[in-house]
């Protein structure tokens, strides 16, 4: 048993949480021997043979995990691909597509849920759902003229027919198949057409950076593994926390929180595969060649931002990049910034499950941005706030903001991560509901702030921008 069985192992037995992340890893550490074999042997093969690689590999890992579940994204992968060819680059494709592939995943939910995150079919199933619908979208693009599609849309659009074998590589490859990250067809094809190296047809230089990459996951690991058996989803239904003083109650949701999201890092982190293939490339800034095309983690900004949206830019980026991509700016014709918000956040609860939780986060990351977006316009358009802000002070202003960040980042996952109502609303009344009050005291008293400590001419002077 190597060093990161053990961690695993360890994890598994001691966190609510281990077995699920057990699972999950043990599905990435599988994915690297296709990627050796895809280096070693498949890089310079024909574009069919490649295909038919990644589609049975992808499938071998899908019969492993899921056994004769399978069936499931071979149906939803066969339909989406009738869809392409008998319905063309019309609306009426793009919305056959969307309520199908999504009624497909949330029955799923429907007939497969629990009370607890139970590893089945769905957990793959819902990043492919995301797959077939952006390829419907990116497909739809490729019939416009380019002058009409933004720079990612050029970058994503597919201007010819994918062939079925292509949308099965595509779907099914090992890199993305399992736990994502999300990437385009395009990406898919330049991977297939050698052009993602950095060294022009030849095997990318790529090893390094990916097990860089791999350590980095492992530090998150383990980091996981030393502090989450102190810090179980369990404990907040427990007569014990209830009996605990107020603070301790808040602080334990902060370190919880914190801690509860290396799970998702560690397993995002780590996973090393699409840089080893090549389809991690990025081009090259200053001087030196990118690898973070599929990155799903900004571990850094993740670590020192004291911004509620910081976090959320830096965790789990594909998807937020899929979800701002075909469904924010898609409701553009909306003519409504905060109605097509609401609408993205409505669209990711419902991807993530059916359970009251996960609709109550997504509430909570609304309500907690707009609140901290009106704080961010009133300290840049006040004179004493902004002076304030870059003061010798500044250190200790950070550490508060920390602290706020960390408490109500981790008071809208309590709901994520428990799921039903009866359990969250149990915490949440134990801690007297102070996330909700705290925002909403603040929303409220936003307006007042900004009338005694904005000048009149700062507010005339932003109203005329």
């Amino acid at each position: 048993m190597d060093g990161l069985d053990l961690c695993v192992s360890q994890i598994t037995a001691d966190t609510d949480g281990g077995l699920l992340l057990f699972i999950i890893l043990q599905m990435q550490r599988k994915r690297y021997p296709f990627a050796v074999v895809y280096r070693s042997f498949l890089f310079n093969q024909t574009p069919t043979v490649i295909h038919l690689f990644h589609t049975f590999s992808g499938l071998a890992l899908a019969a492993f995990n899921f056994g004769s579940q399978l069936y499931h994204s071979v149906v939803c992968v066969l339909v989406q691909f009738l869809m392409l060819r008998l319905m063309g680059r019309t609306v009426t494709a793009i919305l056959c597509s969307f309520t199908f592939q999504m009624l497909y995943l949330l029955a799923g939910y429907y007939y497969t849920a629990t009370e607890e995150y139970d590893i089945k079919w769905t957990m793959p199933h819902c990043v492919l759902t995301l797959k077939l619908i952006g390829l419907a979208f990116d497909y739809y693009d490729g019939g416009k003229e380019p002058s009409k599609l933004s720079a990612e849309q050029k970058e994503s659009a597919l201007r010819s027919v994918p062939s079925l074998l292509e949308v099965c590589g595509f779907s099914y490859f090992y890199g993305g198949f399992l736990v994502g990250p999300q990437f385009t067809l395009r990406s898919y094809q330049r991977l297939v057409a050698r052009e993602l190296t950095d060294c022009p047809g030849k095997v990318p230089n790529s090893v390094v950076p990916a097990m860089k990459r791999f350590a980095l996951g492992f530090l998150c690991l383990v980091i996981y593994a030393i502090f989450s058996p102190h810090y179980p989803d369990s404990y907040y239904l427990t007569d014990e926390y209830e009996a605990q003083p107020f603070w301790y109650r808040c602080v334990f949701i902060l370190l919880w929180g914190k801690i509860i999201l290396y799970k998702y890092v560690s397993c995002w982190v780590i996973e090393g595969v699409c840089i080893l293939t090549g389809l991690g490339y990025n081009g090259v800034v200053d001087g030196k060649h990118q690898w973070n095309a599929c990155a799903n983690m900004k571990v850094w900004l993740f670590e020192t931002t004291p911004l509620f949206g910081g976090t959320i830019s830096s965790f789990n980026i594909n998807t937020n990049a899929w979800a701002a991509r075909h469904v924010f700016k898609r409701l553009k014709f909306l003519g409504n910034k905060t109605l097509s918000h609401v609408a993205t956040l409505f669209f990711l609860s419902i991807w993530h499950g059916l359970h009251s939780g996960y609709i109550l986060c997504f509430s909570m990351e609304f309500f907690i941005i707009t609140v901290e977006r009106q704080a961010q316009a009133l300290v840049r358009d006040s004179p004493v706030l902004t002076k304030l802000a870059n003061s010798a002070l500044y250190p200790l202003i950070y550490v508060v903001q920390q602290f706020i960040h960390w408490l109500f980042m981790g008071y809208p996952l309590v709901a994520f991560s428990i799921f039903s109502y009866d359990k969250w609303l149990k915490v949440y009344s134990s801690v007297y509901f102070c996330g909700h009050l705290f925002f909403l005291v603040a929303y409220l008293i936003m307006p007042y702030l900004r009338k005694a400590l904005v000048p009149k001419n700062e507010g005339r002077e932003k109203k005329q921008e």
